[in-house]
């Protein structure tokens, strides 16, 4: 009897539910502020901080398997170096136009004029230097780096057992079938955390507008307009006329496809949290699974329009009119150079604390102005990461477009990928028709139709190949 009752809700698009878990929190926020109730607000925050603390507990093993699996599998794709060129060269691309645009409404709304900095405030004990950025990226003890969920360190050791495995060659088969099978465990689990979203969503956003209200943004109401309008701007403006200009793509079907990895990723603040649903969001798009499944994990960590390009161009200006610092060309040249560069430092967690004071620190700017900020991130983090994660999945349907790979009737919605994932929907069950990632030509075979090969030179999405 309960499951059949359950049936209707298994079939409801997971951005239906997501919605409706959005409008269930905002509702129980608004009941929990006008009436103070505690025990409510109480009760949201910890439900939206079991759901984060499930995501983030396969967040080690996903990152790690799926970088090695993926760049030790791109010997099987024709121009792998080729894409991963293009992946980083649009990356940087991307970076610096959105930076342009936090830079441009920074100076457009001169965010700092009438604020000043409270006494008491006091200023991140990490400062987040760029000594302590490039050092953080060796680990000094491999277990460590999972057990302190050191994500950077671990995308460098992903990177380097990756490209040793490609070294080895068939040598290292066994290891990279072990680890194919644990990404697809892990892919399993998270998939299940993935159905509690609607849950975790109410939980997430009720808390915060329970808790902060808009009360708090009167004081930072232009630095906030700037943040949301930026982003906006950055996620409905600048990556449309990318994918009409430089792809030749409808906007319109890849936001459509898009939509479930914006808005858990609106409300939960992690790219590396939304990676489950990226992953299935861009092979619905069309982008091939093989590439698909090395780009979009990198991105989750590497790729941060909204925390590391718009917010802190805004946050840098803010800060210097504050302080009263005059920021000049060779500044803004260096504000946009930290957005390129230090994106990964953000590493696809929950705030841009270190991102902000690696700018400020950057430019010489005083790392008290951080405090001004801290009180507010929750709420401005809620779009910019809802842009990072717009920004990972661009940049992959916009190569693969480009070389010729992308599964084109895949993304327009006209048929379903060679390799269906119906959980991308919703709907499905991801273990039952994927491919798994690094899959060998042969397995491919034995559970998808065949298809022209890569390799001789067919621009053809929908094969197959280890990755």
């Amino acid at each position: 009897m309960a499951i059949a009752a359950l049936r209707p809700l298994r079939r409801t698009p997971l951005w239906a539910q997501l919605l409706a878990g959005l409008v269930a929190g905002v509702l129980l926020g608004l009941l929990a502020r006008g009436l103070a109730l505690d025990w409510l607000t109480e009760t949201l925050a910890r439900v939206g901080a079991i759901f984060v603390q499930l995501l983030k507990l396969a967040v080690p093993p996903l990152v790690f398997t799926a970088i090695v699996v993926s760049v030790a599998g791109l010997r099987g794709v024709a121009g792998a170096a080729r894409l991963a060129v293009r992946t980083l060269g649009w990356f940087a691309l991307t970076a610096l136009l959105s930076v342009a645009v936090g830079i441009g409404l920074g100076l457009l709304l001169d965010p700092g004029r009438g604020l000043a900095v409270d006494p008491a405030a006091k200023p991140p004990e990490s400062a987040g230097g760029w000594t302590d950025f490039l050092t953080g990226i060796l680990p000094s003890n491999a277990v460590g780096a999972f057990v302190e969920f050191n994500v950077l360190q671990i995308v460098f050791l992903a990177i380097v057992t990756g490209a040793a495995a490609l070294a080895v060659g068939d040598r290292a088969e066994p290891f990279l079938a072990v680890g194919r099978s644990v990404l697809e465990i892990v892919q399993k689990a998270l998939w299940w955390v993935i159905r509690l979203a609607p849950i975790g969503v109410a939980g997430l956003i009720g808390r915060a507008v329970a808790s902060y209200g808009w009360d708090l943004l009167a004081p930072l109401t232009r630095f906030t307009v700037g943040v949301y309008v930026g982003s906006l701007l950055v996620l409905f403006g600048v990556y449309p006329l990318i994918l009409a200009l430089a792809a030749r793509l409808n906007p319109v079907r890849f936001y459509a496809g898009a939509w479930p990895a914006l808005e858990l990723a609106f409300v939960s603040r992690s790219s590396l949290g939304t990676l489950p649903v990226s992953l299935r969001a861009a092979r619905r798009l069309g982008v091939p699974r093989d590439y698909a499944s090395f780009a979009v994990p990198f991105g989750a960590t590497t790729k941060m329009d909204g925390c590391a390009a718009v917010y802190p161009a805004l946050a840098a200006i803010l800060v210097a009119r504050v302080f009263g610092v005059d920021l000049g060309l060779t500044d803004y040249l260096l504000i946009a150079f930290v957005a390129v560069v230090g994106s990964a430092a953000t590493a696809g967690l929950t705030g841009a604390i270190v991102m902000l004071t690696l700018t400020l620190s950057t430019l010489g700017l005083p790392l008290a102005g951080v405090a001004l900020l801290l009180a507010i991130d929750p709420i401005l983090d809620m779009i910019r990461t809802a842009t990072n994660v717009g920004g990972q999945l661009l940049v992959p349907v916009v190569v693969a477009a480009r070389a010729g790979i992308l599964d084109r009737a895949a993304y327009d919605g006209t048929a379903t990928p060679t390799d269906p994932d119906p959980a991308a929907d919703g709907t499905g069950d991801p273990a039952r028709t994927a491919v798994p990632v690094g899959a060998t030509p042969a397995d491919a075979d034995a559970r998808t139709p065949a298809v022209p090969d890569q390799r001789r030179g067919t621009a053809d999405a929908t094969t197959t190949h280890p990755a």
